[in-house]
């Protein structure tokens, strides 16, 4: 019977669904709701020392749908970080670790280029009993006068510095989370984990604007008949996703010997999305949107298929699929090369087989005149006319 148990940077997760950091696990209430419905593990809202700088507009969500208006497939946000004080937050963590200490709890931090404030705020959370870090190193929008989120994850020198900081002091687990608007997303990736981080999440959301109001001619979503560019996320996204960590499991593959770990982001809703990611080398998979369009409740349609599809295919345990899919992967010019090698086989194969047809054809028409024998080849003849 498969299990969905697995362990990842020694942490034990029951199953590999994971909250994903934001409005899914903006407070103690609601991720003690997740917890219940059976997710495997939640990361909180990002956290910052400071919080009195975060002020949240409305509406701040913009959706992309089909002409039903049912289906959205894309959605926006100008969402900003936790808005709960640091103080609150830290009663919060340590109430949820007591009523659920078995279930692992996932602080994401974020703060400003500042080495006291990244070690002040490991050290404090860590206090509560959290059992591993995320970085928040990819935020697209928000606070980046700051210099937090995206305008840190952009950097691959200070993404690798402050990652330092935080190794140094904290003795947890730490994920750096990645910010797919970047060039090549293996950069701040090698950036982090040179530093010495356990792990990589991603992807977090693409910086986008979700449309013009065709109307009032006025982007989308609409503050006071104005908007700022917000973060992009949802099914739409999964295809970049899915590249991405395809290229994050390749470099962990060939500069680390495969020994870090990634929770794959974008645009998972079913077992079947999630099996997708763990194809292309991720350990756990994290929902945010998903939770924000389908509610709570939908972890447990996605257990059943993916346990579905490890028995449909002999899986027993995440590992034993983990990255399957990954040597599949070359480049165009050998995709070229391997495609023209077989055709050739093909046409030598098609070839063979005529000229076996052709020859089995005039052995079976044997010799029926008597000016068809050929001196030179007599014996050949002969032994053709021979009955098998």
């Amino acid at each position: 019977m498969p299990t969905l148990e697995t362990t990842v940077d020694g942490i034990k997760f029951p199953n590999p669904y994971v909250i994903g950091s934001g409005p899914p696990g903006t407070n103690r209430k609601v991720i003690g709701k997740a917890f219940d419905e059976g997710w495997g593990g939640v990361i909180a809202k990002t956290v910052s020392l400071d919080a009195s700088k975060v002020i949240n507009v409305a509406p701040r969500y913009g959706k992309l749908s089909g002409e039903n208006k049912k289906e959205v497939f894309g959605w926006e946000n100008i969402e900003l970080i936790a808005t709960t004080s640091f103080e609150d937050w830290l009663d919060d963590f340590k109430a949820i670790k007591d009523a659920y200490p078995d279930r692992p709890l996932i602080a994401s931090i974020m703060e400003e280029y500042n080495h006291d404030a990244w070690v002040e705020i490991v050290q404090r959370c860590e206090e509560t009993g959290v059992d591993a870090f995320e970085l928040n190193f990819s935020c697209p929008h928000g606070l980046p006068e700051r210099k937090m989120g995206a305008a840190m994850g952009e950097d691959p020198e200070i993404l690798e510095e402050v990652t330092g900081w935080v190794m140094k002091a904290a003795t947890i687990p730490v994920w750096a989370k990645m910010t797919p608007n970047v060039g090549r997303i293996e950069e701040p990736t090698r950036a982090s984990l040179k530093a010495g981080a356990h792990g990589i999440s991603a992807i977090n959301t693409i910086r986008s604007v979700i449309g013009v109001d065709l109307e009032t001619l006025r982007p989308m979503p609409t503050v006071e008949g104005y908007t700022t560019p917000g973060g992009y996320s949802s099914v739409a996204v999964r295809p970049i996703a899915l590249r991405m960590v395809m290229e994050i499991a390749t470099l962990i593959r060939d500069e680390f010997d495969g020994k870090r770990s990634i929770s794959g982001i974008g645009g998972i809703e079913t077992g079947g999305d999630a099996a997708q990611f763990i194809l292309l080398g991720a350990d756990t998979v994290q929902v945010c949107t998903g939770v924000m369009k389908l509610g709570y409740k939908m972890v447990k349609p996605m257990l059943d298929e993916l346990l579905a599809f490890m028995e449909k295919h002999g899986f027993e345990t995440l590992d034993d699929f983990k990255g399957k899919a990954l040597p599949y992967f070359t480049t165009h010019a050998e995709l070229v090369r391997m495609q023209a090698e077989s055709q050739a086989q093909k046409r030598a194969a098609v070839a063979a087989k005529a000229a076996a047809k052709e020859a089995a054809k005039k052995k079976a028409d044997g010799i029926t005149r008597d000016d068809k024998w050929d001196g030179d080849d007599f014996v050949k003849q002969t032994e053709d006319l021979v009955s098998e």
